[in-house]
């Protein structure tokens, strides 16, 4: 087996990032944490926080690391935790079988962030802790939902927000890239509509986190970086 069909197969990531990039991902990730910490242990204490910060340290990851993701964009991140914060809560109080009820709370998570549209995995974590979480989280009941969840993922929206758009190239929500796609280079090409991808996407059945504009955007790169090496008649 030769270096590249193991890196294919261990599915190592072959994109870069830059020493200030990754130093910019760091930052994010201490600034939101460093919030979120403060936030749970007022609410419910440190003893409690080791059930509620760990979900939100994946998002973190998320925000911080890949803003332009699509498990990263608000909707994902707000639905997310929140729908899984009334599933755990729901499956603790109505499940008596903990093994039962921590099992079935992750799995009605995701199934729920598919109809919904905003599978965020984190959001995993946040109905597992309901379940699995201290006395005081059970006490909570459906308030769990309120705090910590609500105001935690907005806190660390709103930093998201704030902190990416410091940095020009890291525009989130990922919407605000739309005046950025390269409409006036995809002219020379064969056009691609926004129907053509939901298309292309349903016919994947899969969840492709990627949006289109950065579709777009690889494409056409893609298709300049191959016309440069066809060698002229």
């Amino acid at each position: 087996m030769t270096k590249i069909e193991l890196i294919q197969l261990l599915g190592i990531n072959q994109q870069g990032t830059t020493h200030k990039e990754k130093f910019i991902s760091f930052a994010g990730g201490v600034i939101s944490i460093y919030l979120i910490y403060l936030v749970t242990e007022l609410t419910l204490g440190v003893a409690d926080a080791i059930y509620i910060v760990p979900s939100m340290g994946a998002t973190a990851v998320l925000l911080f690391a890949a803003p332009k993701a699509t498990f990263s964009q608000p909707w994902n991140v707000f639905g997310g935790h929140i729908v899984s914060a009334i599933i755990g809560v729901a499956c603790f109080q109505l499940i008596p079988d903990s093994h039962i009820a921590a099992a079935a709370s992750v799995g009605f998570a995701i199934w729920a962030q598919y109809y919904l549209r905003c599978i965020h995995p984190p959001g995993g974590a946040t109905a597992l802790a309901a379940v699995i979480g201290s006395t005081q989280i059970h006490d909570l009941g459906y308030f769990y939902v309120i705090t910590p969840v609500l105001i935690n993922t907005l806190v660390m929206l709103v930093v998201a927000i704030a902190f990416n758009a410091l940095f020009s190239w890291r525009y989130y929500p990922a919407s605000l890239a739309k005046s950025e796609a390269p409409t006036e280079q995809l002219n020379a090409y064969a056009p691609i509509r926004h129907e053509d991808f939901v298309y292309a996407l349903s016919e994947i059945d899969s969840i492709v986190d990627i949006s289109e504009e950065e579709l777009l955007k690889i494409y056409t790169l893609a298709t300049k970086h191959s016309e440069s090496f066809v060698q002229p008649d």
